[in-house]
Order: structure tokens, then sequence, then C-alpha cells
């Protein structure tokens, strides 16, 4: 590689091991020793893979995602070895926008799992997340991508992520349905659409699970949705089941997050909303503490308990946090403990989950 001029790289090879190690064991709950050598490995992977010319070393981002997705796969791998991780039962859940990156990490183990990715997105307006497109070319499309990034023949769970004003449903299920029979996706998903909305897919390709946002802070699916899945037998499978972040318990006001963060403008953490839900949380963390787990634990010891049609899908960066919440598993709720949480938040947070402007794109029906 002598003839390579990456000015830039021989002063990154001089300090990668130390700060990748670092990240290694923070990030992903490597102990030191094991870091560096999971680091060791992937570097001289990367440099095969230099010479062999599978990767630029002159192009400093490419190096980075290259060194991150391999670190994060070796990791992994590292965690069910040692038995650390609880690897049965794994069901990833990514997306379009998401799609190259996440996509790209789980490439190398992808038999191992179930995955779950979503279309729905008009992935070319700004700014990102702003418009629809579930046309049926645009769904093939999207699949076609997953499939080339996945290098895989199938996608598991194909959903509509948000459903688009200007596609009926029926057509939506209609195109998802001749992928089912092409082989190249198995289940059909809806996300964020209401009742009726699901019924008329579903006569169209029978519906296996909806995402819908579900936890101790959001009930809204408990009058109208869930009695209309289980008449279905369509599963429900529960985003931000921790409320996006305030069930853990590691909250602070509004005012204190990044203007780019959410939760600076969710109603939750703002005013008397914000001090309503802290107080709640706090009650909830001494009734976990009881028992001898965390309160993100028996916020989804709680969901689980809800029926066996229910699997939440917690978000974390952390395999510290994905051990914690897989433990939530074995947490068994007795009757009095479900009556206690229901009087600690007897109807959900304070505050919407949305702005009014934004919600009803999340409750289509």
């Amino acid at each position: 590689m002598s003839d390579v001029e990456t000015p830039w790289f021989d002063d990154w090879l001089d300090r990668t091991i130390v700060e990748w190690s670092r990240r290694c064991k923070r990030a992903l709950a490597v102990p030191e020793h094991d870091a560096e050598d999971i680091v060791e490995d992937v570097l001289v992977k990367l440099l095969q893979d230099a010479e062999a010319g599978k990767i630029d070393l002159s192009n400093e981002d490419a190096v980075n995602g290259y060194m991150w997705r391999r670190i994060t796969w070796r990791s992994q791998t590292y965690h069910r070895k040692s038995k650390t991780s609880r690897a049965r039962g794994w069901c990833l859940d990514t997306a379009e926008w998401a799609a190259i990156p996440s996509e790209g990490i789980v490439r190398d183990f992808r038999d191992e799992v179930v995955l779950a990715t979503k279309f729905g997105f008009d992935m070319t307006a700004q700014p990102l997340g702003s418009g629809f497109d579930s046309r049926p070319e645009n769904i093939r499309k999207v699949a076609e991508n997953s499939l080339r990034y996945l290098q895989s023949d199938h996608i598991d769970l194909f959903y509509q992520h948000i459903s688009d004003p200007d596609v009926p449903a029926e057509e939506v299920a209609g195109a998802v349905g001749e992928l089912i029979t092409e082989g190249k996706v198995k289940y059909f998903g809806l996300s964020n659409v209401g009742p009726q909305y699901i019924r008329r897919a579903h006569g169209v390709t029978p519906v296996s699970v909806l995402q819908y946002e579900y936890s101790l802070f959001e009930r809204e699916a408990e009058e109208k949705i869930l009695p209309a899945l289980r008449e279905l037998g369509i599963g429900l499978v529960p985003y931000s089941p921790l409320g996006r972040g305030f069930l853990t318990g590691a909250v602070k006001p509004a005012s204190e997050y990044p203007a780019d963060d959410m939760r600076s403008w969710d109603e939750r953490w703002q005013g008397d909303n914000y001090t309503y839900n802290l107080r709640a949380t706090e009650q909830l963390k001494e009734l976990a503490a009881a028992k001898g787990i965390t309160t993100a634990q028996l916020a989804l010891a709680w969901l689980l308990a809800q029926g066996q049609d229910i699997v939440p899908i917690p978000g974390t960066r952390s395999a510290v946090r994905v051990e914690e919440n897989a433990g939530a598993d074995s947490v068994q709720l007795t009757d009095a403990g479900l009556a206690r949480i229901t009087e600690i938040l007897p109807h959900g947070s304070a505050g919407s989950r949305y702005p009014a402007a934004a919600l009803s794109s999340y409750t289509t029906d």
C-alpha cells in the first residue's frame, strides 16, 4: 500500500486501536482486553480488503463506516459466544431511511435474525419525513434496494411505515402481496394506521402485525386498535415502548436538550406535563427498585403482560441496554403490581406524543 497516498491514514492508524477500543468498550459493552483484540482483528481485515481493492483508504468516511460495522458485528458475536446476550428470537427493526447503515450492519448475520424493514416515505422530500410515497413502483424499488443492501433473497417483515394519502390501502396491500408471491417478502406489516385502514388492507393481503406507539405513557391503542387486531388475529409491535426514554428515568427538562432532539419540543417534556410525568416515573422507579429491577424493565414487563400478541421493540445504542431490556422477559408482575402501576399512570402520560399538526399522519384511518 506504499504507493497509495493516504496522509490522514498514517496518523489515524497510530491512534485507532486506542480510540476504537474505547468506543467498543463504552458503546458495545466489551471488556477492554477483548475490545482491543476485536479492533486489531478488524484492522487486519481492513488492510486486507484495501489490498484487494475492496475499500479506498483515502476515503475516511468509508473507512470509519467499515470499522464501525465490523466492530459492531464482532462485538455481537462476542456477546453471543460469552452467553451475555440473549440472542434467541432476535427481531431487528429498521427502515428505508436507515437502510444503508443498519441493514449493512446485519448483513453478515442475516440468517440468524428476523429482519423487519419499511417503506412509505418520499426520500427526496425535504426535510426528510415530510413526504410520502407508497406507490406500488416505489414499494418494489424499496424492497429491491433492501435485498441488495442485505445481500439476501428475502425480507422477513415488510411494513408500510406511514400511510400515503394518495395511495389506497388496498393498492398498498396488493403491491406487497405480489412481493410475497414472488418470495421476496414473507410477511406484510402496517404502521401508524387505524382499524378501518387495517381491515381494508387485510382484505387484500393478510396483515401479520401492526407497529404502533404503545407504552405505559401512550394508551391510545387500547380503545379501538387492540380489539380490532385481536379480532383479525394480527399482532402488535409497540414502538417507543419506553416513552422515548422517559420511562428509563434518565430525563431532564426540554430546555436542556439540543434543538434537533425531539424531546426539546415534545409536549411530555414541557412545563406541568413534565412535572406530572417525572413524578409518575419516580413512583415507578420506587416500585421497580422494590422488585430488584430497573424502571425500563418494569415498563417493558407491563407491556408484555398485556398479551402474548404484543412484542415491543425498544431502541438503544448500547449493548448493556439491550441486555437490560431483554431481562424484562423474566419479570413476573403480580395482580397487585399491575394494579399499582395503573394507580400511578391510569391513563398514560400528560402531553401528546406528536404535535397536533403531525398527529393525523400517525393515526390514519
